[in-house]
């Protein structure tokens, strides 16, 4: 059944994007303009504008004359941004650590006590967990030092949807179990902020950052291979 006509194409593409991030249209999965259409009662123009947009972020492939493609996820891309998270996130951790305020440790503290929270509803129902909200409320509580320190233009850099990786860490939420191991990883933080430990910052973020890596390490080339492009032998030599 078609949904209200009046839903702009903003609305149209924020609809159809968060579906694709939460798997809901699973990679390789087709996106026809007749079914865009048909559910959010538009014409073809408005809806060829919202598929283009898609492919224009990366969650969609147009072929002609085939149609609208979810993409396949980049293990090689995925990889390239956890580097790149490690790498800047260490540092700045470091420099809040330096500089922070009892304020800013009670921001992180908070973060903290909503993830655990959510980390309550996970265990009691899952049928009640939102994954989205978990990977937020995370992301928020990684953003508190990037803002503390004035380096909002990195999160941003950092935290941007990314056809690639912000699945990845959504499919590690939903099959990788990660729950257990973000919300101990996130105290841990908490504690080397407490006692201003910079000591051992890198190697907490490496296990934290890779964590999905480790966690799915299986399942990316069993169950979801599917999910990936395909390696080539340099980029498995690694795994």
């Amino acid at each position: 059944m078609a949904q209200s006509a009046s839903l702009d194409n903003e609305q149209i593409y924020q609809t159809v994007a968060r579906e694709i991030l939460h798997f809901r249209h699973k990679p390789g999965d087709m996106i026809s303009e007749n079914t865009l259409c048909q559910r959010f009662g538009v014409s073809r123009t408005p809806a060829r504008s919202v598929l283009q947009r898609l492919q224009e972020n990366g969650l969609v492939q147009i072929e002609p004359r085939k149609g609208s493609i979810v993409t396949r996820l980049s293990y090689d891309i995925v990889n390239q941004v956890i580097y790149e998270r490690v790498a800047v996130e260490s540092m700045v951790l470091r420099d809040f650590i330096l500089t922070c305020t009892p304020a800013d440790v009670e921001r992180v503290r908070y973060a903290l006590q909503q993830l655990q929270a959510l980390s309550r509803v996970y265990y009691e129902d899952r049928v009640r967990f939102d994954s989205a909200q978990f990977l937020q409320t995370d992301y928020a509580m990684h953003e508190i030092w990037f803002q503390t320190t004035n380096k909002r233009f990195l999160w941003e850099r950092l935290s941007g949807v990314q056809s690639s990786y912000t699945r990845f860490c959504t499919l590690d939420i939903l099959e990788g179990d990660n729950v257990p191991d973000v919300l101990e990883e996130h105290t841990q933080m908490v504690e080397l902020i407490d006692r201003r430990c910079t000591d051992g910052i890198e190697l907490l973020m490496r296990r934290h950052l890779y964590g999905g890596m480790r966690r799915l390490s299986g399942l990316m080339f069993t169950k979801y291979a599917g999910y990936f492009e395909p390696l080539d032998q340099r980029d498995g030599a690694g795994i």
